[in-house]
């Protein structure tokens, strides 16, 4: 009897980045810089990332609107990646790019249709040093410690 190949397990290393399809990119830009208090730390023409506590919030004018949201995990190798997703059903979206710097994205439908983001970016630090305190809501009457 033939045993069956060990599966490789899809090792996700955390949440990276969340991109929102926008059609008017300054418009978003300037209501994103208006709700979270401070400007993008990259701003182009074909992409604005705000960095929000160590992660990344980013706007794409380029992305397909009907996919709504998406949201990028963190692994080691998105080639390897997509292809233990694929393995186990998913369906190939958008190919492993990359997209400049090293940092490698693709997408892929999971068997019961959720898009699954891929991201493999060699920048990437946990840290809150970019992003401000948050601001206070005036209607709070708690006292901070």
């Amino acid at each position: 009897m033939v045993s069956p190949a060990p599966r490789a397990d899809l090792a996700l290393l955390g949440l990276r980045t969340v991109i929102y399809p926008v059609q008017d990119l300054q418009s978003a830009k300037t209501w994103w810089t208006s709700i979270l208090g401070f400007h993008p730390y990259f701003d182009q023409p074909f992409y604005v990332g705000y960095a929000v506590a160590g992660y990344e919030l980013a706007l794409l004018p380029d992305a397909d609107p009907t996919l709504g949201a998406q949201a990028y995990w963190g692994v080691a190798n998105v080639s390897d990646a997509m292809q233990i997703a694929v393995d186990a059903g998913a369906v190939v979206l958008s190919e492993a790019t990359d997209v400049g710097e090293g940092i490698v994205t693709g997408l892929v439908r999971t068997p019961d249709g959720a898009i699954l983001g891929l991201i493999q970016n060699p920048h990437f630090a946990l840290s809150t040093a970019q992003n401000p305190d948050p601001p206070k809501n005036p209607t709070d009457d708690r006292q901070e410690p």
